[in-house]
């Protein structure tokens, strides 16, 4: 039959030959394609996924690092800074207990007579990436609020929801209670 088409049976195999050969590089370079393309999905994928940790690992530094530098300044000025709550304000239970106080910037009298605390296990929960996170935390400290008695034993849990405002991260909600066997604050209300 191939002698009627004028090929010769050796001419008829090397044509059979490049055939299989174009045949089976196409199915190569197509494997080799698709091998590239799920590689390159896989690279994106890692790129966005390491993007992600390093991005929740900054926010999580950022909190932390805003509350020990609270701490530090309240040590420091033995005086809270105002500028750590929210510019709408924030909702704080006290450590004595009480009902639910608003706390301002403009009426936030949080003075001392003295004041020596430290915070520990600083735990960070991220909510929203970049803009808002709860941190949990345990505060112990020596203290004298201005005009109130003294708290020689302070040791409280904390639990503090900040958001970012202009660029800052800043108290919008917050939990102070007493441990077992240590005391909450003196105050009780913002005057």
């Amino acid at each position: 039959m191939c002698s009627d088409l004028g090929l010769s049976i050796s001419n008829y195999k090397k044509m059979a030959d490049r055939t299989i050969a174009t045949t089976l590089k196409n199915k190569t370079t197509k494997r080799n394609g698709e091998y590239v393309m799920k590689m390159h999905k896989l690279s994106l994928l890692l790129v966005v996924a390491l993007c992600t940790g390093t991005a929740h690992a900054g926010t999580k530094e950022e909190i932390r690092d805003v509350v020990e530098a609270n701490i530090a300044h309240t040590n420091k000025m033995l005086s809270q800074d105002p500028m750590r709550i929210s510019k709408y304000g924030s909702k704080e239970f006290f450590s004595s207990g009480g009902l639910l106080n608003t706390i301002q910037r403009e009426n936030d009298a949080s003075d001392f007579e003295y004041f020596s605390g430290s915070v520990k296990h600083i735990e960070v929960v991220v909510l929203v990436e970049g803009q808002a996170a709860v941190a949990h935390y345990y505060q112990e400290a020596v203290m004298k609020p201005k005009g109130l008695p003294a708290v020689p034993n302070y040791r409280t849990r904390v639990t503090q929801a900040f958001v970012k405002e202009d660029g800052m991260w800043r108290i919008k909600a917050a939990h102070w209670s007493p441990l077992q066997g240590g005391a909450g604050t003196s105050q009780t209300v913002i005057k």
